[in-house]
């Protein structure tokens, strides 16, 4: 595949443009770090949770960290298909993601906590994205974006709602 030699991007004729599709890629590139990266931590938390309500979260957190899974290769699968390479390692997640680790074991409430923090800031990585998207007219990004956004936002009020 040739490359432009003026941007680095490889030449694919999909009707978005050559700077379009590589801004679109380093933001679904932040947004699979992020998916990535609250993935492990919900399978962490599915693994380590304790407490009166260990059986209601551990199911949950199974199902979030299973859906998280899927989602990873939905969005690494797009990046490919827009030309790029998918970051893969845990050294590209840390430096691309905005969701912190946890290496504790936080009480269950605490898990309950970090993980709205995180589905919420999947919602934000994944919304900044739309403006290039928007502009480039990339429907296809815009559809899986706008399907992460209501999965996570509603993911998000159901654990907060176990805090009420």
């Amino acid at each position: 595949m040739a490359k432009d030699k003026a941007q680095g991007a490889p030449r694919i004729d999909i009707g978005i443009d050559d700077r379009a599709r590589e801004e679109i890629g380093a933001g679904l590139a932040r947004l699979l770090a992020d998916t990535y990266t609250l993935y492990l931590k919900t399978h962490n938390f599915h693994w380590n949770v304790t407490g009166p309500m260990f059986n209601t979260l551990h199911l949950m957190f199974e199902a979030q960290y299973n859906e998280l899974a899927l989602a990873v290769d939905l969005i690494a699968e797009r990046i490919r298909a827009l030309g790029f390479p998918a970051p893969g390692s845990y050294r590209q997640y840390a430096e691309l993601s905005s969701i912190s680790e946890e290496t504790g074991v936080p009480p269950a409430e605490e898990m309950i906590r970090q993980l709205v923090q995180g589905q919420e800031a999947v919602v934000r990585t994944a919304r900044s994205i739309f403006p290039v998207v928007d502009k480039a007219h990339d429907e296809s990004t815009a559809d899986l974006l706008t399907q992460r956004m209501q999965l996570h936002e509603k993911t998000a009020w159901m654990l907060r709602s176990l805090l009420a």
